[in-house]
């Protein structure tokens, strides 16, 4: 990998080897224990097409459960669903993690032999929150299926961070989930089509946000979970902890496109496997993915 001759200056790093800023190993070192592997493999890039792109890429050639990539901008960001993640430079935190299935008992029946793969984009959205509270103070929220927002009553809804997940198969079985995440730090020139939407972190802190700090607290947020994810009862207890941090799970009147239909409902939660149940007036369905639009 090829580090970009704008990043800042810097020192030979343990962190795979690539130049990291001093601020930002110091800050690794001193948490290296809480890191574990989230510590050890690193690359910084001063701009790239997507970090997730380059995190699949490095996941087929073998990094390891921990790896990450962070870039100060992205020409074709992308959020679900194919959408543009606009990224633009100094204005976000833009990183993508590598995690690996696990070994598991023969009665699993998942493709990669890790059932806890499927709930990674749950795990990473209580992940973001948290390292977001830890680092600034400032509480946001979790909105079905993986958006992190600021909500409050009589306000717009705006988008603080967005997530995404993408798997490398080796032929038929997982071998390697990338997670995307895009946080907004700095108050920015946005298309106009996300500037209503969207919130940036410093507004919201009323102060400057170091991104070094969000990140490593983003770093052990993801550590500890996927630790506690791998524990027996770590599933049910993780969607416990996103549920006390998704107010609009239960509840919150939402409507949404099948079929070239419109249905709308209320919440009722989600299952076990971080679907979405809705009440509707011909009872309660179960929504596993799709875009949904909130009242």
């Amino acid at each position: 990998m090829t580090v970009s001759p704008e990043r800042p200056a810097g020192r030979e790093s343990t962190v795979a080897n690539h130049m990291i800023p001093d601020h930002l190993q110091r800050l690794l070192d001193a948490t290296r224990g809480e890191l574990g592997p989230f510590a050890r493999h690193g690359r910084i890039v001063a701009t790239t097409a997507s970090t997730n792109d380059d995190a699949l890429a490095w996941a087929a050639e073998g990094a390891p459960e921990g790896a990450w990539i962070v870039a100060g901008a992205q020409s074709a960001g992308r959020g679900r669903r194919g959408r543009v993640w606009a990224s633009p430079p100094g204005a976000g935190l833009y990183v993508s993690v590598i995690f690996r299935p696990r070994p598991a008992a023969p009665a699993s029946v998942d493709p990669g032999g890790d059932p806890a793969m499927s709930l990674l984009t749950v795990m990473a959205g209580v992940a973001a929150v948290e390292a977001i509270h830890e680092a600034t103070g400032v509480r946001a929220t979790l909105k079905w299926p993986n958006d992190v927002v600021v909500e409050a009553p009589g306000v717009a809804t705006r988008k603080l961070a967005g997530i995404l997940a993408e798997g490398v198969m080796a032929g038929t079985r997982l071998s390697a989930v990338v997670v995307g995440l895009g946080v907004n730090l700095r108050p920015s020139a946005y298309p106009p089509e996300i500037a209503a939407r969207a919130v940036a972190l410093e507004t919201l802190a009323g102060r400057a946000v170091d991104p070094d700090s969000v990140l490593v607290s983003l770093l052990g947020a993801l550590a500890r979970r996927r630790r506690a994810l791998a524990e027996p009862g770590g599933g049910p207890a993780l969607l416990d902890t996103w549920r006390a941090w998704s107010p609009s799970a239960t509840g919150a009147r939402l409507r949404w496109r099948q079929q070239e239909q419109i249905f709308d409902g209320i919440t009722a939660g989600v299952d076990a496997t971080g679907a979405l149940h809705v009440q509707t007036g011909q009872g309660e369905v179960r929504l596993v993915a799709g875009e949904v639009e909130w009242a």
